[in-house]
Protein backbone atom coordinates (compact mmCIF):
# COMPACT_ATOMS: atom_id res chain seq x y z
CA UNK A 1 0.00 0.00 0.00
CA UNK A 2 1.32 3.43 -0.91
CA UNK A 3 0.46 6.72 0.77
CA UNK A 4 1.60 10.30 0.27
CA UNK A 5 1.52 12.56 3.27
CA UNK A 6 1.56 16.23 4.11
CA UNK A 7 0.75 18.35 7.16
CA UNK A 8 -1.87 20.98 6.48
CA UNK A 9 -1.04 24.51 7.57
CA UNK A 10 -4.61 25.75 8.09
CA UNK A 11 -5.85 25.94 11.65
CA UNK A 12 -8.95 23.86 11.02
CA UNK A 13 -6.86 21.17 9.28
CA UNK A 14 -3.65 21.54 11.22
CA UNK A 15 -1.82 18.23 11.30
CA UNK A 16 -4.44 16.53 9.12
CA UNK A 17 -3.54 14.01 6.41
CA UNK A 18 -5.85 13.29 3.50
CA UNK A 19 -5.71 10.14 1.46
CA UNK A 20 -7.55 8.30 -1.24
CA UNK A 21 -7.51 4.69 -2.39
CA UNK A 22 -6.44 3.49 -5.82
CA UNK A 23 -7.37 0.00 -6.93
CA UNK A 24 -8.23 -2.68 -7.71
CA UNK A 25 -5.98 -3.18 -10.70
CA UNK A 26 -7.53 -3.27 -14.14
CA UNK A 27 -6.20 -6.78 -14.67
CA UNK A 28 -7.76 -8.62 -11.74
CA UNK A 29 -8.72 -8.70 -8.07
CA UNK A 30 -7.22 -6.71 -5.24
CA UNK A 31 -4.58 -8.97 -3.65
CA UNK A 32 -2.08 -6.09 -3.66
CA UNK A 33 -3.94 -2.81 -3.05
CA UNK A 34 -2.33 0.62 -3.25
CA UNK A 35 -3.46 3.57 -1.13
CA UNK A 36 -2.26 7.05 -2.05
CA UNK A 37 -2.30 9.81 0.57
CA UNK A 38 -2.21 13.23 -1.00
CA UNK A 39 -2.13 16.81 0.19
CA UNK A 40 -1.05 20.25 -0.87
CA UNK A 41 2.38 20.63 -2.42
CA UNK A 42 5.02 21.34 0.23
CA UNK A 43 8.80 21.21 0.44
CA UNK A 44 8.91 20.61 4.20
CA UNK A 45 10.86 17.51 5.34
CA UNK A 46 8.35 15.07 6.82
CA UNK A 47 9.02 11.64 8.33
CA UNK A 48 6.50 9.02 9.40
CA UNK A 49 6.19 6.37 12.06
CA UNK A 50 3.76 3.46 11.61
CA UNK A 51 2.73 0.82 14.10
CA UNK A 52 -0.16 -1.49 14.90
CA UNK A 53 -2.47 0.03 17.48
CA UNK A 54 -1.41 -1.13 20.91
CA UNK A 55 1.93 -2.50 19.66
CA UNK A 56 5.31 -0.89 19.03
CA UNK A 57 5.70 -2.18 15.46
CA UNK A 58 3.69 -3.04 12.37
CA UNK A 59 2.22 -6.47 11.56
CA UNK A 60 4.65 -8.98 10.12
CA UNK A 61 3.14 -8.83 6.64
CA UNK A 62 3.20 -5.03 6.38
CA UNK A 63 6.34 -3.12 5.37
CA UNK A 64 7.17 0.57 5.28
CA UNK A 65 9.91 2.47 3.43
CA UNK A 66 10.83 6.12 3.04
CA UNK A 67 14.11 7.07 1.41
CA UNK A 68 14.44 10.67 2.60
CA UNK A 69 12.30 13.14 4.56
CA UNK A 70 11.48 14.81 1.24
CA UNK A 71 10.23 11.62 -0.46
CA UNK A 72 6.94 9.75 -0.11
CA UNK A 73 6.41 7.11 2.55
CA UNK A 74 5.40 3.72 1.13
CA UNK A 75 3.34 1.29 3.19
CA UNK A 76 2.85 -2.04 1.41
CA UNK A 77 2.41 -5.76 1.96
CA UNK A 78 0.31 -8.85 1.33
CA UNK A 79 -1.71 -10.28 4.24
CA UNK A 80 -1.87 -14.00 4.88
CA UNK A 81 -4.82 -16.31 5.44
CA UNK A 82 -4.53 -15.90 9.22
CA UNK A 83 -5.34 -12.19 8.90
CA UNK A 84 -8.59 -12.66 6.96
CA UNK A 85 -11.62 -11.16 8.71
CA UNK A 86 -9.58 -9.29 11.29
CA UNK A 87 -9.61 -5.49 11.06
CA UNK A 88 -6.09 -4.09 11.26
CA UNK A 89 -5.73 -0.59 12.72
CA UNK A 90 -2.47 1.15 11.83
CA UNK A 91 -1.44 4.27 13.74
CA UNK A 92 0.37 6.73 11.47
CA UNK A 93 2.32 9.60 13.02
CA UNK A 94 3.81 12.34 10.82
CA UNK A 95 6.58 14.72 11.93
CA UNK A 96 7.33 17.99 10.20
CA UNK A 97 11.08 18.48 10.61
CA UNK A 98 10.90 22.22 9.84
CA UNK A 99 7.94 23.40 11.94
CA UNK A 100 8.06 20.49 14.46
CA UNK A 101 4.35 19.87 13.97
CA UNK A 102 2.96 16.38 14.46
CA UNK A 103 -0.18 14.65 13.32
CA UNK A 104 -1.61 11.21 14.01
CA UNK A 105 -4.27 9.28 12.13
CA UNK A 106 -5.59 5.74 12.32
CA UNK A 107 -5.85 3.64 9.18
CA UNK A 108 -8.31 0.71 9.31
CA UNK A 109 -7.54 -2.14 6.92
CA UNK A 110 -10.29 -4.74 6.37
CA UNK A 111 -8.86 -7.97 4.95
CA UNK A 112 -11.20 -10.20 2.93
CA UNK A 113 -10.64 -13.67 1.56
CA UNK A 114 -9.61 -14.09 -2.07
CA UNK A 115 -10.65 -17.76 -2.38
CA UNK A 116 -13.40 -16.79 -4.82
CA UNK A 117 -10.68 -15.82 -7.31
CA UNK A 118 -8.12 -18.66 -7.20
CA UNK A 119 -4.81 -18.04 -8.95
CA UNK A 120 -3.05 -21.44 -8.96
CA UNK A 121 -0.33 -20.46 -11.45
CA UNK A 122 2.18 -18.04 -9.97
CA UNK A 123 5.34 -16.58 -11.47
CA UNK A 124 7.91 -14.46 -9.66
CA UNK A 125 10.05 -12.04 -11.66
CA UNK A 126 13.21 -10.23 -10.56
CA UNK A 127 13.43 -6.72 -12.03
CA UNK A 128 16.94 -5.30 -11.76
CA UNK A 129 16.35 -1.67 -12.74
CA UNK A 130 13.64 -0.84 -10.18
CA UNK A 131 13.36 -0.03 -6.50
CA UNK A 132 10.38 -1.19 -4.49
CA UNK A 133 8.83 2.29 -4.14
CA UNK A 134 9.17 2.86 -7.87
CA UNK A 135 7.51 -0.46 -8.65
CA UNK A 136 4.61 0.24 -6.31
CA UNK A 137 3.56 3.28 -8.31
CA UNK A 138 0.24 2.52 -9.98
CA UNK A 139 1.35 3.44 -13.50
CA UNK A 140 4.60 1.43 -13.30
CA UNK A 141 2.99 -1.69 -11.85
CA UNK A 142 0.16 -1.38 -14.37
CA UNK A 143 2.64 -1.28 -17.25
CA UNK A 144 4.39 -4.38 -15.92
CA UNK A 145 1.16 -6.34 -15.53
CA UNK A 146 0.18 -5.29 -19.05
CA UNK A 147 3.48 -6.69 -20.43
CA UNK A 148 2.99 -9.95 -18.51
CA UNK A 149 -0.57 -10.24 -19.79
CA UNK A 150 0.61 -9.91 -23.40
CA UNK A 151 3.05 -12.80 -22.84
CA UNK A 152 0.84 -15.02 -20.68
CA UNK A 153 -2.63 -14.29 -22.09
CA UNK A 154 -4.65 -15.10 -18.93
CA UNK A 155 -8.23 -14.20 -18.14
CA UNK A 156 -7.36 -12.92 -14.68
CA UNK A 157 -3.96 -11.57 -13.70
CA UNK A 158 -3.06 -10.05 -10.38
CA UNK A 159 0.02 -8.87 -8.48
CA UNK A 160 0.30 -11.07 -5.39
CA UNK A 161 3.43 -9.81 -3.66
CA UNK A 162 6.21 -7.26 -4.11
CA UNK A 163 9.46 -7.60 -2.17
CA UNK A 164 12.66 -5.61 -2.22
CA UNK A 165 15.83 -7.50 -3.10
CA UNK A 166 17.35 -6.32 0.19
CA UNK A 167 14.70 -8.31 2.07
CA UNK A 168 15.86 -11.41 0.19
CA UNK A 169 19.50 -11.02 1.20
CA UNK A 170 20.56 -8.77 -1.68
CA UNK A 171 23.44 -6.32 -1.38
CA UNK A 172 23.08 -2.57 -1.29
CA UNK A 173 24.10 -1.26 -4.74
CA UNK A 174 26.96 1.14 -5.24
CA UNK A 175 25.94 4.79 -5.72
CA UNK A 176 27.21 4.85 -9.31
CA UNK A 177 25.50 4.77 -12.69
CA UNK A 178 22.08 5.09 -11.05
CA UNK A 179 22.13 1.45 -9.89
CA UNK A 180 18.95 0.05 -8.30
CA UNK A 181 18.35 -2.42 -5.52
CA UNK A 182 16.07 -4.66 -7.57
CA UNK A 183 12.60 -5.91 -6.74
CA UNK A 184 10.80 -9.27 -6.80
CA UNK A 185 7.27 -9.18 -8.20
CA UNK A 186 5.00 -12.22 -7.92
CA UNK A 187 1.96 -12.39 -10.19
CA UNK A 188 -0.77 -14.98 -10.33
CA UNK A 189 -3.03 -16.16 -13.15
CA UNK A 190 -5.77 -18.70 -13.79
CA UNK A 191 -4.24 -20.35 -16.88
CA UNK A 192 -1.06 -22.44 -17.28
CA UNK A 193 2.24 -20.81 -18.09
CA UNK A 194 2.88 -19.78 -21.68
CA UNK A 195 5.58 -21.34 -23.84
CA UNK A 196 7.67 -18.17 -23.56
CA UNK A 197 7.83 -18.45 -19.76
CA UNK A 198 8.65 -22.16 -20.08
CA UNK A 199 11.71 -21.40 -22.20
CA UNK A 200 13.77 -20.63 -19.13
CA UNK A 201 13.42 -24.29 -18.03
CA UNK A 202 15.00 -25.87 -21.11
CA UNK A 203 18.52 -27.37 -20.69
CA UNK A 204 20.25 -24.82 -22.94
CA UNK A 205 19.07 -21.86 -20.89
CA UNK A 206 19.78 -23.67 -17.62
CA UNK A 207 23.35 -24.25 -18.79
CA UNK A 208 23.75 -20.60 -19.72
CA UNK A 209 22.45 -19.55 -16.31
CA UNK A 210 24.94 -21.86 -14.58
CA UNK A 211 27.71 -20.12 -16.57
CA UNK A 212 26.36 -16.68 -15.54
CA UNK A 213 25.26 -15.91 -19.10
CA UNK A 214 22.00 -14.38 -20.24
CA UNK A 215 19.45 -17.01 -21.39
CA UNK A 216 17.77 -16.70 -24.76
CA UNK A 217 14.10 -15.74 -24.17
CA UNK A 218 11.96 -14.81 -27.18
CA UNK A 219 9.56 -12.58 -25.24
CA UNK A 220 12.25 -10.59 -23.45
CA UNK A 221 11.90 -7.76 -25.97
CA UNK A 222 8.39 -7.05 -24.68
CA UNK A 223 9.87 -6.15 -21.28
CA UNK A 224 13.27 -4.74 -22.27
CA UNK A 225 12.02 -1.28 -23.13
CA UNK A 226 11.09 -0.53 -19.50
CA UNK A 227 11.94 -3.53 -17.32
CA UNK A 228 15.25 -5.42 -17.17
CA UNK A 229 14.28 -8.91 -16.02
CA UNK A 230 16.80 -11.45 -14.74
CA UNK A 231 15.39 -14.60 -16.35
CA UNK A 232 17.74 -16.86 -14.42
CA UNK A 233 15.93 -15.88 -11.21
CA UNK A 234 12.38 -16.42 -12.45
CA UNK A 235 10.32 -18.85 -10.38
CA UNK A 236 7.28 -20.73 -11.74
CA UNK A 237 4.94 -22.34 -9.22
CA UNK A 238 2.06 -24.61 -10.23
CA UNK A 239 -0.16 -25.11 -7.18
CA UNK A 240 -2.36 -27.63 -9.03
CA UNK A 241 0.47 -30.21 -9.03
CA UNK A 242 1.68 -29.72 -5.51
CA UNK A 243 1.51 -32.86 -3.38
CA UNK A 244 1.05 -32.80 0.34
CA UNK A 245 4.40 -32.90 2.12
CA UNK A 246 3.00 -34.70 5.19
CA UNK A 247 4.68 -38.04 5.75
CA UNK A 248 3.80 -40.63 8.32
CA UNK A 249 6.56 -41.18 10.87
CA UNK A 250 8.00 -44.69 10.56
CA UNK A 251 9.72 -45.82 13.70
CA UNK A 252 13.18 -47.17 13.20
CA UNK A 253 16.75 -46.35 14.07
CA UNK A 254 17.19 -42.97 15.71
CA UNK A 255 13.60 -42.69 17.00
CA UNK A 256 13.06 -43.39 20.68
CA UNK A 257 10.21 -45.75 21.60
CA UNK A 258 7.11 -44.39 23.24
CA UNK A 259 7.70 -44.33 26.98
CA UNK A 260 4.09 -43.81 27.94
CA UNK A 261 2.70 -41.06 30.08
CA UNK A 262 5.16 -38.89 31.96
CA UNK A 263 5.10 -39.42 35.71
CA UNK A 264 6.61 -36.53 37.71
CA UNK A 265 8.30 -37.25 41.06
CA UNK A 266 6.20 -37.16 44.20
CA UNK A 267 5.97 -34.09 46.40
CA UNK A 268 7.37 -35.89 49.47
CA UNK A 269 11.09 -36.39 48.88
CA UNK A 270 13.34 -38.30 51.25
CA UNK A 271 15.96 -36.40 53.25
CA UNK A 272 19.50 -36.79 52.07
CA UNK A 273 22.67 -37.06 54.18
CA UNK A 274 25.35 -34.65 52.95
CA UNK A 275 28.06 -35.71 55.45
CA UNK A 276 29.87 -37.92 52.96
CA UNK A 277 29.68 -35.18 50.34
CA UNK A 278 31.21 -32.77 52.85
CA UNK A 279 34.13 -35.10 53.54
CA UNK A 280 34.84 -35.64 49.88
CA UNK A 281 34.49 -31.97 48.95
CA UNK A 282 36.25 -30.22 51.85
CA UNK A 283 37.98 -32.59 54.27
CA UNK A 284 40.01 -34.59 51.73
CA UNK A 285 41.43 -31.55 49.85
CA UNK A 286 42.21 -29.85 53.19
CA UNK A 287 44.14 -32.91 54.45
CA UNK A 288 46.16 -33.11 51.23
CA UNK A 289 46.98 -29.41 51.43
CA UNK A 290 48.14 -29.79 55.08
CA UNK A 291 50.47 -32.70 54.19
CA UNK A 292 52.00 -30.71 51.35
CA UNK A 293 52.51 -27.73 53.69
CA UNK A 294 54.35 -29.88 56.27
CA UNK A 295 56.62 -31.37 53.58
CA UNK A 296 57.49 -27.93 52.30
CA UNK A 297 58.17 -26.62 55.83
CA UNK A 298 60.53 -29.55 56.53
CA UNK A 299 62.45 -28.92 53.32
CA UNK A 300 62.78 -25.19 53.95
CA UNK A 301 63.56 -25.23 57.68
CA UNK A 302 65.07 -28.61 58.60
CA UNK A 303 67.23 -29.34 55.59
CA UNK A 304 69.47 -26.26 55.64
CA UNK A 305 73.24 -26.87 55.23
CA UNK A 306 74.43 -24.30 57.76
CA UNK A 307 77.46 -22.01 57.97
CA UNK A 308 79.95 -24.70 59.07
CA UNK A 309 79.24 -26.93 56.11
CA UNK A 310 79.50 -23.97 53.80
CA UNK A 311 82.93 -22.99 55.24
CA UNK A 312 84.20 -26.55 54.90
CA UNK A 313 83.37 -26.56 51.19
CA UNK A 314 84.88 -23.08 50.58
CA UNK A 315 88.66 -22.70 49.78
CA UNK A 316 90.83 -21.18 52.55
CA UNK A 317 92.06 -18.27 50.46
CA UNK A 318 88.47 -17.24 49.72
CA UNK A 319 87.64 -17.37 53.43
CA UNK A 320 90.69 -15.20 54.21
CA UNK A 321 89.63 -12.64 51.65
CA UNK A 322 86.18 -12.59 53.11
CA UNK A 323 87.52 -12.23 56.66
CA UNK A 324 89.81 -9.38 55.63
CA UNK A 325 86.95 -7.54 54.00
CA UNK A 326 84.87 -7.91 57.15
CA UNK A 327 87.71 -6.62 59.37
CA UNK A 328 88.35 -3.66 57.09
CA UNK A 329 84.69 -2.77 57.11
CA UNK A 330 84.63 -2.95 60.90
CA UNK A 331 87.71 -0.75 61.25
CA UNK A 332 86.30 1.86 58.89
CA UNK A 333 83.10 1.99 60.88
CA UNK A 334 85.08 2.39 64.12
CA UNK A 335 87.17 5.17 62.57
CA UNK A 336 84.05 7.05 61.62
CA UNK A 337 83.18 7.21 65.30
CA UNK A 338 86.64 8.23 66.62
CA UNK A 339 88.99 10.15 64.34
CA UNK A 340 92.03 9.87 66.77
CA UNK A 341 92.60 6.13 66.60
CA UNK A 342 95.76 4.60 65.18
CA UNK A 343 96.49 3.76 61.60
CA UNK A 344 94.17 0.96 60.46
CA UNK A 345 95.40 -2.55 60.08
CA UNK A 346 93.76 -2.79 56.69
CA UNK A 347 96.72 -0.86 55.20
CA UNK A 348 99.10 -3.69 56.05
CA UNK A 349 99.64 -6.45 53.51
CA UNK A 350 97.78 -9.62 54.27
CA UNK A 351 100.07 -11.93 52.30
CA UNK A 352 103.86 -11.99 52.11
CA UNK A 353 104.84 -10.42 48.79
CA UNK A 354 107.45 -13.13 48.05
CA UNK A 355 106.34 -16.36 49.67
CA UNK A 356 102.60 -15.69 49.56
CA UNK A 357 102.15 -16.88 53.16
CA UNK A 358 99.61 -15.29 55.49
CA UNK A 359 101.21 -12.55 57.62
CA UNK A 360 99.77 -12.26 61.13
CA UNK A 361 98.84 -8.77 62.34
CA UNK A 362 101.36 -6.73 64.32
CA UNK A 363 99.24 -6.63 67.41
CA UNK A 364 96.35 -8.53 68.81
CA UNK A 365 92.86 -7.29 69.11
CA UNK A 366 93.49 -6.31 72.77
CA UNK A 367 96.58 -4.16 72.04
CA UNK A 368 96.30 -0.50 72.95
CA UNK A 369 97.30 1.37 69.84
CA UNK A 370 96.15 4.85 70.74
CA UNK A 371 99.77 6.11 71.00
CA UNK A 372 100.77 4.62 67.65
CA UNK A 373 101.36 7.15 64.90
CA UNK A 374 98.84 7.25 62.13
CA UNK A 375 101.42 6.41 59.42
CA UNK A 376 104.49 4.19 59.84
CA UNK A 377 107.60 4.10 57.72
CA UNK A 378 109.19 1.05 56.24
CA UNK A 379 111.99 1.17 58.85
CA UNK A 380 109.52 0.61 61.63
CA UNK A 381 108.28 -2.54 59.98
CA UNK A 382 111.34 -4.74 60.59
CA UNK A 383 109.47 -7.99 60.20
CA UNK A 384 108.40 -7.15 56.62
CA UNK A 385 110.50 -7.70 53.53
CA UNK A 386 111.41 -4.53 51.74
CA UNK A 387 110.42 -4.40 48.08
CA UNK A 388 113.23 -3.11 45.82
CA UNK A 389 112.53 0.26 44.22
CA UNK A 390 113.67 1.42 40.79
CA UNK A 391 115.51 4.72 40.37
CA UNK A 392 115.11 7.04 37.45
CA UNK A 393 118.74 6.30 36.38
CA UNK A 394 117.86 2.70 35.83
CA UNK A 395 119.95 1.21 38.72
CA UNK A 396 118.54 -1.12 41.35
CA UNK A 397 119.24 -0.80 45.08
CA UNK A 398 118.17 -2.72 48.09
Amino acid sequence: MRRRWRLQQAAEERGAMRYCAAGPWPHGGGALTTLLLTGEVSNDPITFNTNLMGYPDRPGWLRYIQRTPYSDGVLYGSPTVENVGKPTIIEITAYNRRTFETARHNLIINIMSAEDFPLPYQAEFFIRNMNVEEMLASEVLGDFLGAVKNVWQPERLNAINITSALDRGGRVPLPINDMKEGVYVMVGADVPFSSCLREVENPQNQLRCSQEMEPVITCDKKFRTQFHIDWCKISLVDNTKQVSTFQEVIRGEGILPDGGEYKPPSDTLKSRDYYSDFLITLAVPSAIALVLFLILAYIMCCRREGVEKRNMQTPDIQLVHHSAIQKSTKELRDMSKNREIAWPLSTLPVFHPVSGEIVPPLHGDAYDNTSMPLMQTQQNLSHQTQIPQQQSAGKWYS
